[in-house]
């Protein structure tokens, strides 16, 4: 069957758990534990299952087999860890997270029977890109389906003297037309 991951429960004690869907509309826990797991990924090949859990004291990245998650757990952040994401293109496997600075940290997943990875990577710094609101929050970056490009909210300074501007434009698809004609 299809099923989609959710988080439930209250902001101290959140479980990752998956919802079946279809007719079926049932519920079922993945990792429930006395302290607060969240925003759980599934890896492309649908063997791992990343996610937050704040078990240590805080929040680290961490994963385990999938669908069978009592058959191993590994930690995959060692300074904090938030907002997992899996690669989703190519053929190397790759895990993205959030450290507690807000730099993105980059993690290589060995190909093999079981889990193993490489040294983690600093992609992006600190303060460059917004990171949320803390444990709590979703994540708040996404990968292009190519894996060529990220997709993050630029945190950037206003100028006090300007006002901020949005641009809006109508009709968008005659302006494309007009800059860049059928052949």
């Amino acid at each position: 069957g299809t099923w989609m991951n959710l988080r439930e429960g209250e902001p101290q004690d959140f479980d990752e758990s998956r919802l079946a869907l279809g007719s079926e509309q049932r519920s079922e826990p993945l990792v429930h534990t006395p302290f607060s797991e969240q925003n759980g990924e599934v890896s492309p090949d649908g063997r791992w299952l990343a996610y937050q859990s704040n078990d240590s004291g805080r929040a680290e990245i961490w994963v385990r087999q999938f669908a069978d998650v009592n058959g191993g757990r590994w930690q995959v952040s060692s300074g904090g860890g938030f907002q997992p994401l899996w690669s989703r293109a190519g053929k190397d496997v790759e895990l993205f997270y959030r450290d507690l600075s807000g730099a993105l940290i980059r993690v290589a997943v060995e190909r093999g029977p079981g889990w193993a990875t490489g040294t983690p990577t600093e992609l992006f710094g600190a303060g460059q890109y917004f990171f949320g609101a803390g444990e709590a929050f979703g994540r708040t970056y996404d990968i292009s389906p190519d894996g060529r490009r990220f997709l993050m909210i630029k945190d950037v300074a206003l100028d006090q003297s300007s006002a901020p501007t949005i641009l809006v434009v109508q009709n968008w698809t005659e302006e494309l037309k007009r800059l860049v004609p059928a052949r």
